[in-house]
């Protein structure tokens, strides 16, 4: 990581050399393409591509002046114009005199401060080829042209072609609302604060210090919910993971007979859509559902099973439905894996007089851990985030007056999403979308760089 970060300082370093270097040592195209973008093209014949330089520059400069600049002056506060309502004598009623929307310039300015970094790179562009356009003349060579700059993007450097598109739209549709979402963590933005009739300002980091420490309820709420995510996470996935091996073990035991069959069988779950599966099961387990009604008139019960409306027997529930809906997944990875076992392993083991258990855990176990620790991975992280099993099934009940906006079984997921939908609290969901991040993040990184996989990578190969 050191060696990483003295690396990037010393880029850093670099290209600031070169910046004045390139000033410095010059010639007059080269020096006027610091003031004027595509100036060291233009003048030295590349019209097509030194105009194009020109019309970003005088682009960018024109949205600022109509449009950006007035959104990015405003980001240091949010906006100071509060909308209100002045009585109008000409039409006889009051008429609301429109303010300042915080979250538009909000967001209009990221996108503005966003253009002007890809408008810094293009020029920073413009400047080094204004200097090898210099050299390449200095040499005696001949610059490209249109021609030779079409035919290259269609050879050489055709992935910038067939990336471009979907890095702007990537940039559009995924960094820039991210970055709102990030920075909406640091404001007010809640119901009290709605905009156009209302501003939010910003608060720091009083959000997060509220959520961990400072307001009891939030602070309560976010570490039972955290708890419970966790343990979610965890038996929803080595659950899912062990039980998944066993099923695929057992079909491909070689006295079992019909394996295709017993596979069909349990892929059926995965056929049917999860969520019609969910509210299925919701429907059934309910106080007053098919089960418990079953259940009383057999006389096994005298009053309904809480399956959903008791905090610990909730949670229970959860785990054991979502193996009908996981362990299906697990035994398909597995099965592929395990076929790919080499079988001398398990022969030479036997004449060793090894157990079937010292094989499963000598054998098969580190031979699987090896090949599908990226997929735990990506379960462990899609289970702190599995809003539909939790939701569908429970809706993060039952309901708790010691929790804030949120049932027992919530996760931080469904919490965050009842936090926007019901409170309107948008600045403390933005805070729990920030922490969901960072634990998503530790853990995968944490795990993934410890693991065998990546420690003993070539041991099966």
């Amino acid at each position: 990581m050191a060696a990483r970060l003295s690396s990037f300082f010393r880029g850093i370093g670099k290209g600031f050399r070169h910046f004045f270097m390139y000033f410095i040592q010059g010639d007059l195209p080269t020096k006027l393409s610091y003031l004027i973008m595509g100036a060291g093209c233009f003048l030295r014949g590349q019209i097509v591509k030194g105009l194009l330089y020109l019309a970003v520059q005088a682009g960018y400069i024109l949205y600022l002046v109509n449009f950006g600049a007035a959104y990015v002056a405003k980001l240091d506060t949010l906006g100071d114009v509060t909308q209100t309502k002045e009585f109008d004598p000409a039409l006889g009623f009051s008429v609301i005199k429109p303010g300042d929307n915080s979250m538009l310039i909000l967001l209009y300015g990221v996108f503005s401060l966003l253009l002007g970094v890809v408008v810094l790179v293009l020029y920073l562009r413009n400047i080094k080829e204004a200097w090898e356009n210099q050299q390449t003349i200095a040499s005696g060579g001949r610059l490209p042209g249109l021609r030779d700059d079409v035919r290259e993007l269609f050879n050489r450097r055709f992935h910038v072609t067939v990336l471009s598109v979907p890095t702007v739209l990537t940039i559009l549709f995924t960094v820039v609302p991210l970055i709102f979402m990030i920075l909406m963590a640091f404001t007010n933005y809640n119901r009290e604060h709605q905009p156009p009739g209302n501003l939010f300002t910003w608060v720091g980091t009083e959000n997060f210090s509220q959520a961990l420490w400072g307001n009891p309820l939030w602070s309560r709420t976010f570490l039972k919910l955290f708890l419970w995510t966790m343990v979610w996470a965890f038996f929803a996935t080595f659950l899912n993971y062990i039980f998944g091996i066993l099923l695929a073990l057992l079909i491909n035991q070689k006295g079992v007979k019909g394996k295709k069959f017993w596979r069909t069988v349990f892929i059926t779950t995965v056929a049917v859509p999860q969520f019609v599966s969910l509210l299925l099961i919701s429907k059934f387990l309910h106080d007053q559902g098919a089960l418990n009604n079953i259940l009383q008139n057999l006389g096994i019960i005298d009053s309904p099973m809480p399956f959903l409306s008791n905090g610990t027997v909730a949670k229970v529930t959860v785990i054991i439905v979502n193996l009908w809906v996981g362990i299906p997944y697990t035994m398909l990875i597995s099965s592929g894996v395990l076929m790919n076992i080499p079988e001398d392993l398990y022969e030479a083991s036997k004449i060793d007089g090894a157990s079937g258990a010292k094989q499963f855990f000598n054998i098969t176990m580190p031979y699987m851990l090896q090949v599908t620790t990226p997929y735990l991975i990506t379960q462990f992280v899609g289970n702190i985030n599995n809003f539909n099993v939790i939701y569908l099934l429970t809706a993060g009940d039952p309901k708790s007056l010691s929790l804030y906006q949120a049932g027992e079984t919530d996760l931080l997921v469904t919490w965050l999403y009842k936090l926007t939908v019901n409170e309107q609290n948008y600045a403390l969901a933005s805070t729990i979308g920030i922490f969901i991040f960072v634990i998503c993040a530790v853990v995968s990184l944490l795990t993934y760089n410890r693991s065998k996989a990546v420690q003993e990578e070539d041991r099966f190969q």
